[in-house]
């Protein structure tokens, strides 16, 4: 049986998701009793945080072989405040997403979340049974096939690199 994505939130079946999309936050948060997030180290980012910011973020960029590109992401900041009182429950943020959707036309675009750290970091949302996930986000070359940069590493056999007489060879006294 092939179950879709609301089947296994409806079901409450432990999966993991990455790369999450507005309706599938929307989703989620619409089956859970609290609202945390985890990052990957399995730190749980303190239940008294604020969501500051849901937002769209477009970045039109052009990568390193000269290709123009368009990117639009939703992003949710996270803020770790002193109001050690604070909890934000899933409707609230259900509303704050929502607000967003009316109000800046968010489609359904790819989640990334804010967290502060030792710097503002960029996480990639994923989800785990009962929690969201803080996935941290890795740079990459987008023009691979123009940059030079190998899309594997050449194996060389190091038989192969030693030429001629300059070679050690066992009991020659070389080593």
């Amino acid at each position: 049986m092939l179950l879709t994505f609301f089947d296994i939130i409806n079901r409450k079946i432990a999966i993991i998701l990455y790369n999450m999309k507005i309706s599938e936050v929307k989703a989620i948060l619409s089956t859970m009793e609290g609202v945390n997030f985890k990052l990957e180290s399995g730190q749980s980012v303190p239940e008294h945080f604020h969501v500051t910011e849901v937002g769209v973020i477009t970045r039109d960029f052009i990568d390193c072989g000269g290709t123009v590109r368009h990117e639009r992401i939703a992003n949710f900041q996270l803020w770790d405040a002193d109001d050690y009182e604070h909890r934000l429950k899933p409707g609230k943020l259900m509303d704050i997403i929502s607000l967003s959707e009316k109000v800046l036309g968010m489609d359904d675009l790819d989640v990334e979340v804010e967290y502060q750290s030792e710097t503002i970091g960029k996480y990639e949302l994923g989800y785990e049974g009962k929690d969201f996930l803080l996935l941290s986000k890795k740079t990459a070359c987008l023009a691979l096939d123009k940059c030079g940069v190998p899309s594997e590493k050449q194996k060389v056999k190091l038989v192969n690199l030693v030429t001629g007489s300059s070679a050690c060879t066992p009991g020659g006294g070389c080593c």
